[in-house]
């Protein structure tokens, strides 16, 4: 006889539990187990979203936060999209707190209302996640790299056709006024091309990525491990506060343009980013050619720059590893001095002088760096049994045993010895963590989905940058509770 069980309802409980959760994504058990949302947000958060209306929300705050963070992290390019998935996957809508989907209009709400509350979020996040990367690798945590790029606007002027019908007009033209190569249809259009789209003033035209676009200007700052530390958009509120940044005039070359506008932007962004965290302590400043500009030298290493002191001192950069711009030279003293910065043998161009170590001078404590003749050699006296220096050039510039020596004062050549030596292994490892901020900035608009967004709303694309910024900064949490710090800047194989 099969014998009998009594089911008990506990049991049957129990036992669709047990299923549920072992058919849950495990991505979204790590973020259940170790991201507390609500621990994260801001008290003002909180406070403007549920008091916006006189009555209850349809949806909790988190859940709209959740949903923003995971269209991110999966790579849902679209907000209709992101509405698809949370209507057919249960997991997803239970994980954000949905009882019934949002639809598009509450969304596109969400980051009009909400912008500034959602930067907010992101300088919070980054106060929480400097310790951590100093934890990881304390040297790369105190470099400071910027950049800046463009979030392209749904405008017609963005449509391909509109540029290359441009270029077959001017191209027809050419032809049939017989003119020589030296009319380039191509620079032609770019000068013809307005300034800024027909829509929205404030959608400029720019030269990104190798193409020419209607876009939102952004600023980018981040350390050298590539997680992002600042972040502007540079629209027309940001222009008027701060009236002293000169605004940009259309160059002839669209290179040129870029380079301008950056080095204008640099100083004002460094300074709100110092402002808004004044615990981030800067030592090394890694930036393109761009940037390669005598004062913005004298801005980034000398300390009076950032209107804040440490200990009395001004703070600032104790290094800027900054490529020589070919558009200007290096000063010449009674000496040459290549590209690099390094003085050459005066009668020889060719040959660099050696570097023989960093010193001081003794009266007045400037840091000073020490170069020698490239053909002198260190040679033991035999009587007293020490070092001596010996020149053996066959021309020798001075009538010193020891060879001619040079004396560098970097503050007194600050474009040319930015805290350290040009063309030194040093230096070319170093300025390899540059891209990272490339590579942030491409991972935010591919992984993210910041480029390509359908609309050109300006608040709407500037919370899609600051969602971006959260989502990394998320990502950082997350990797950091795991103990994998590996996947500082993407969990994807974590998805997987």
């Amino acid at each position: 006889m099969i014998p009998r069980n009594q089911l008990e309802l506990v049991d049957v409980f129990s036992k669709c539990q047990d299923i549920y959760e072992s058919d849950k994504p495990k991505f979204l058990s790590l973020l259940e187990k170790h991201i507390d949302l609500d621990v994260l947000i801001p008290e003002s958060f909180i406070h403007n979203y549920y008091s916006h209306t006189g009555r209850p929300r349809n949806y909790s705050l988190t859940a709209m936060l959740w949903a923003l963070i995971l269209q991110r992290i999966l790579s849902i390019p679209t907000d209709s999209l992101l509405i698809v998935f949370l209507h057919y996957s249960r997991h997803l809508r239970m994980f954000c707190g949905f009882d019934r989907v949002p639809d598009a209009s509450k969304i596109t709400r969400f980051k009009q209302n909400f912008a500034n509350d959602l930067k907010d979020l992101f300088e919070h996040l980054v106060d929480l996640t400097e310790p951590i990367c100093k934890a990881i690798d304390s040297s790369l945590a105190a470099m400071t790299s910027f950049d800046t790029s463009g979030i392209e606007a749904w405008v017609t002027e963005n449509n391909p056709k509109y540029a290359n019908s441009l270029i077959r007009k001017l191209k027809a033209w050419k032809t049939a006024h017989h003119i020589d190569d030296s009319y380039d249809p191509y620079k032609a259009a770019y000068a013809s091309m307005p300034s800024s789209a027909a829509a929205n003033p404030e959608i400029k035209q720019m030269y990104i990525d190798g193409h020419f676009c209607y876009a939102y200007k952004i600023g980018i700052v981040t350390n050298g491990m590539g997680i992002v530390r600042h972040l502007e958009f540079y629209d027309e509120q940001y222009y008027q506060d701060h009236p002293d940044i000169q605004r940009d005039t259309k160059e002839d070359s669209p290179d040129e343009q870029k380079t301008a506008g950056d080095s204008k932007l640099l100083i004002p962004t460094l300074r709100s980013f110092f402002n808004e965290h004044p615990d981030i302590l800067p030592d090394v400043f890694l930036g393109d050619a761009a940037f390669d500009n005598i004062e913005l030298y004298k801005d980034l290493l000398t300390g009076e720059t950032f209107g804040m002191t440490l200990n009395g001192d001004g703070i600032h950069f104790n290094k800027a590893y900054i490529p020589l711009n070919s558009r200007g030279g290096l000063g010449e003293k009674d000496y040459t001095v290549n590209e690099d910065g390094i003085p050459c043998c005066p009668h020889d161009p060719s040959l660099p002088m050696k570097q023989e170590g960093n010193t001081s001078n003794l009266r007045s404590g400037i840091p000073t760096l020490k170069f020698v003749c490239p053909k002198m050699k260190w040679e033991k006296d035999p009587e007293t049994g020490k070092y001596h220096r010996q020149c053996h050039c066959g021309n020798p510039c001075t009538s010193s045993k020891c060879g001619r020596m040079i004396y560098i004062y970097p503050e007194q050549d600050l474009r040319t010895y930015p805290g350290t030596v040009r063309g030194t292994d040093e230096w070319k490892e170093t300025y390899k963590i540059r891209t990272n901020v490339e590579r942030t900035i491409n991972h935010f608009k591919d992984s993210f989905g910041l480029a390509g967004r359908k609309t050109r709303n300006k608040e709407t694309l500037r919370s899609d940058l600051y969602l971006s910024g959260i989502t990394q900064l998320i990502t950082v949490l997350l990797a950091d509770k795991i103990h994998k710090h590996e996947y500082i800047r993407s969990v994807k194989p974590l998805i997987a």
